[in-house]
């Protein structure tokens, strides 16, 4: 049986608890996107460009990559970053979709 005492003790520490919370998981990053999510497979995201299947996607170049797309937002030199074609998570920067286009 919960007394007075005891439940006055826990509700300090629950309204600590609820209010750092949402700092916590702010800080944790995005998954990354892997191949057999959804909105990946949609749009054909493969982590590596050298295993686009060319018959498959004919629209493929070789050397295009992510890396090199305008809806990539990671910096030059990172292995992955956000990409604005899926909700901004993060891709493998050697990746490549079928809606990929060349940067300006």
């Amino acid at each position: 049986m919960t007394t007075r005492r005891t439940f006055l003790k826990l509700v300090p520490a629950t309204l600590g608890a609820c209010a750092l919370a949402p700092r916590l998981l702010a800080d944790a990053p995005p998954a990354a996107v892997e191949e057999s999510d959804p909105a990946a497979a949609a749009i054909g995201y493969k982590k590596d460009a050298a295993n686009v299947d060319a018959a498959k996607y004919p629209q493929f170049k070789p050397g295009s990559t992510c890396a090199g797309c305008a809806l990539y937002a990671g910096k030059p030199g990172e292995a992955a970053g956000p990409c604005m074609a899926l909700a901004n998570r993060p891709v493998s920067a050697k990746g490549w979709c079928m809606v990929w286009a060349k940067k300006p």
